[in-house]
C-alpha cells in the first residue's frame, strides 16, 4: 500500500543526531532545536536535558500535531547547561524574546501600558511611565484602563501632599535654601519640603503610606493612622489629627469602591486563559486583602495544539519574572499546572527578594472547583473570553485575521462542537465493480480548500467491493503513521455515505487513539449521520453549514474519482495496448487519447491506425487484434 503524498518535508534524523540526544546531560538547562538550514525553531528549559528532549524522539502518536511537524523538521539540537532550574527558565525567556522560534508560543505583553512609579530619590516623586527599568524605583500596574489610572492619581492626590515639581531635591540643597515654594505649597497640595518645612523623614513616612495604598493595604493604612489622629489629639496637635482625618476618610471611601473578591480578606492572585483558534489570551486578578485591586492581560499566538496549562505555565513565568509586585501566598490557576511545570514556578518565586525566608512551598498554587473560590475564577476565565473576542475584532479591523467563516459558525452551532471547525477532511471511495479501489481525502482550511494538504489513497487491504473496509483502511492509514506526523489533526472529519461509513470510521479513529468528531453525509437525501445514532438529521437547506459541507462532500468525490479514472486508465494501458509487440507506455496513452478506449482502438481502420502511429506500429497493432479475434472463435 503506498499513499500519494505531496509537498511532504519529513526528516530523516540521521544516526548522528541520535547519538547526539543519547549523549545529553542529565542537568537542567535550555535546547534548541535547529532544521535544516541552522535556524533556531524552538526553544525550550528542562530539568534534566537528557530525558525531555529524547522524549521529542519516541512514539509519534504521544505527540501534538504541531510538535510532530516541529520534531519532523528537527535537524540538530544545542543545550545550554545550567546551574539550576530557576536560570533554566529565565534563559530560556531571554531566548525566546531574542530568537522568535517558529514554534514557540508567542507573547505579548502589557509594555504599552502605563505605569505608576515612585522614584528613588531623596524626595521620592509620583509619575507615570511606560517603562519599567530596574534603576531603584517602584513601579504600580499596568494599569490597563486610563479611567482606573486617573482615578488612582486623583485619590492619592487628594490625600497625600506629594511634590509634583522637577525640582532635583537633596538635603544639601534644601539646607543652602537654593529652591523656594511653589503655588502647590499655598493651596495645600505640598507641604514644601523644598524650604525645608517638611523633614526628610515626614516626606519618606508619607510615601511609605502611598506605597502601601498601591499594594492594597488599605485597612492596614486606615488602622495605622487612625492610631496617628489619637495620638496627635491626645497631645493637642489638633491641625496633624485633622490631617489625618481627611486622609483617613479618603481612603475609606477608596476601600468602598473596590471590588470585594472574597470574604477571608487574603492576598492572591487569580489567573484564567482563554483559546479561539491560535490565539488565546491570559489575565490575572490581583487580589489583596480580599479585593480586587486591578488585572493584567496577555496575548498569545502560535497556541495551536497547545494544552491550556502549557499556556497558563508560560503566562505565570512571564509574569512573575517582569511583574514589580509583592507575591501573594496564595495563586489560583484556572487549569492544574503540571508538576514539573509547579516546581520550576516554585523555585522561581523562592528567590524574590520578598520571599526571603519563606520556603518555596509558602506560595500555593491552588483550582478551586466550588464555593466562592471557584465563582473568581470563573469571572476571571469569562473576562479572559470577553477580552479575547475584542482582541479578534481589532485584528480583523486591522486585517490581521480573516473573518470568520458563516459556515463554520453554522457548524458549530448545529454539530454542537467545542469550537469552530477550522480545518475539516472529508474522504470518498471510488471503484469499479470491486476493482481498483481508490480514495480520497481533501482538507478545507477556514472554509476555502487547502490542495497542498489533498492526499489521495489506493486500497488494497481487501477484496471485492467492500466501502465499510475501504472507509476503515483510508482513516486507518491518515490518522497514523507518517500522515499524522506530517498533518494537524482536523476539527472535523466528514465521510461521504450514510450509517454503515460514519461508524467504520469511528471505529477506524478509535483504534488510532484520537478523539475527533465524525459526520457522514449522505448524497441522496442530504441527510447527517452521527457514530453511534441510528437516525439522521438535516440542516435547513438555505444554511451556509449544508452548502459548505456540500462543496467539501463534491470536492472528495471528484479527487477521488479523477485518481480513479487514471487508475483504471493505467491498468488499461498496462492489460491491452501494451501487451502489443513494439507498443510501450507512451504509444498506448497516445493511441488511447487520439481513439478513447482500447476497444475503439480494435476497431480503427488501417488509414487511422497509420495517421496515429504510423506504417510499422499500425501493421503491429492490426496483426494483434486480428489473431486475438482468430483464437476467441476457436
Amino acid at each position: 500500500m503506498s499513499d500519494t503524498v505531496e509537498n511532504s518535508d519529513t526528516l530523516q534524523h540521521s544516526d548522528e543526531l541520535q547519538k547526539k540526544v543519547a549523549g545529553l546531560p542529565a542537568s537542567p538547562g535550555v535546547y534548541q532545536f535547529r532544521n535544516d538550514s541552522g535556524t533556531v525553531i524552538y526553544v525550550g528549559k528542562a530539568k534534566n536535558l537528557r530525558s525531555r528532549v529524547r522524549s521529542y524522539f519516541g512514539k509519534s502518536s504521544n505527540l501534538s500535531g504541531k510538535t510532530r511537524i516541529l520534531v519532523n523538521r528537527i535537524a540538530d539540537v544545542d543545550v545550554i547547561i545550567t546551574s539550576s532550574e530557576v536560570e533554566a527558565l529565565i534563559l530560556e525567556n531571554n531566548l525566546i524574546k531574542e530568537l522568535k522560534p517558529r514554534y514557540n508560543i508567542n507573547l505579548k505583553d502589557d509594555k504599552t501600558y502605563p505605569y505608576l512609579v515612585i522614584t528613588s530619590e531623596p524626595f521620592p516623586r509620583l509619575m507615570i511611565t511606560r517603562q519599567v527599568r530596574k534603576n531603584g524605583d517602584t513601579f504600580f500596574g499596568p494599569y490597563t484602563e486610563a479611567g482606573q489610572l486617573r482615578s488612582v492619581l486623583e485619590l492619592i492626590s487628594s490625600i497625600f501632599q506629594i511634590r509634583s515639581c522637577k525640582l532635583k531635591l537633596s538635603d544639601d540643597a534644601v539646607r543652602q535654601k537654593k529652591f523656594t515654594v511653589c503655588l502647590d505649597y499655598h493651596i495645600h497640595k505640598c507641604k514644601g519640603p523644598c524650604e525645608g518645612f517638611q523633614t526628610r523623614e515626614d516626606y519618606n513616612r508619607m510615601i511609605s503610606e502611598v506605597i502601601h495604598l498601591l499594594k492594597g493595604r488599605t485597612s492596614d493604612l486606615v488602622r495605622s493612622l487612625t492610631e496617628q489622629m489619637h495620638r496627635d489629639a491626645e497631645q493637642l496637635r489638633f491641625e496633624q489629627a485633622a490631617e489625618l482625618k481627611t486622609q483617613i476618610n479618603g481612603l475609606k471611601k477608596y476601600a468602598e469602591r473596590q471590588k470585594v473578591a472574597t470574604s477571608d480578606a487574603v492576598d492572591r492572585d487569580v489567573f484564567g486563559i482563554a483559546r479561539q483558534g491560535d490565539n488565546a489570551c491570559g489575565i490575572v486578578f490581583k487580589i489583596r486583602e480580599g479585593k480586587l485591586l486591578g488585572s493584567q492581560r496577555m496575548y498569545f499566538s502560535n497556541t495551536e495544539d497547545e494544552p491550556p496549562e502549557h499556556l497558563l505555565s508560560r503566562f505565570l513565568e512571564k509574569y512573575y519574572l517582569e511583574t514589580p509586585d509583592v507575591i501573594p501566598r496564595e495563586i489560583f490557576t484556572s487549569h492544574s499546572l503540571a508538576a514539573d511545570e509547579k516546581e520550576a514556578l516554585q523555585a522561581l518565586l523562592a528567590t524574590r527578594p520578598e520571599n526571603a525566608g519563606r520556603t518555596s512551598k509558602t506560595v500555593h498554587f491552588l483550582t478551586p472547583k466550588r464555593g466562592e473560590k471557584a465563582a473568581l475564577l470563573g469571572m476571571c476565565e469569562e473576562n479572559a473570553r470577553h477580552l479575547l473576542r475584542e482582541y479578534l475584532i481589532e485584528k480583523q479591523k486591522r486585517g490581521e485575521l480573516a473573518r470568520e467563516h458563516p459556515a463554520l459558525t453554522a457548524l458549530e452551532k448545529f454539530l454542537r462542537l467545542k469550537g469552530l471547525p477550522r480545518r475539516i477532511e472529508c474522504f470518498d471511495n471510488s471503484h469499479f465493480q470491486g476493482s481498483d479501489y481508490a480514495a480520497s481525502m481533501v482538507c478545507f482550511v477556514n472554509g476555502k480548500p487547502r490542495k497542498a494538504d489533498y492526499r489521495r489513497f489506493r486500497l488494497q487491504s481487501f477484496e471485492g467491493s467492500d466501502d465499510y473496509a475501504a472507509m476503515h483502511e483510508v482513516l486507518t492509514r491518515r490518522y497514523s503513521g507518517s500522515l499524522s506526523d506530517n498533518l494537524p489533526k482536523p476539527d472535523l472529519i466528514v465521510v461521504d455515505g450514510g450509517k454503515g461509513q460514519v461508524n467504520a470510521a469511528a471505529k477506524a479513529l478509535a483504534g488510532t487513539g484520537l478523539s475527533i468528531p465524525v459526520i457522514g453525509l449522505a448524497k441522496r437525501l442530504e441527510e447527517i449521520y452521527l457514530p453511534e445514532e441510528s437516525d439522521p438529521f438535516n440542516l435547513p437547506k438555505t444554511s451556509p453549514a449544508l452548502k459548505l459541507l456540500q462543496s467539501i462532500r463534491d470536492e472528495a468525490h471528484r479527487f477521488a474519482v479523477t485518481y480513479h479514472r487514471s487508475l483504471r486508465t493505467s491498468h488499461t494501458v498496462q492489460t491491452s495496448l501494451t501487451d502489443i509487440p513494439g507498443i510501450g507506455e507512451k504509444t498506448a496513452m497516445k493511441l488511447l487519447k487520439t481513439f478513447g478506449s482500447p476497444e475503439q482502438v480494435a476497431k480503427a481502420s488501417m488509414k487511422e491506425l497509420q495517421q496515429a502511429t504510423g506504417q510499422r506500429t499500425a501493421e503491429a497493432i492490426r496483426n494483434h487484434f486480428n489473431k486475438r479475434g482468430k483464437s476467441k472463435k476457436h
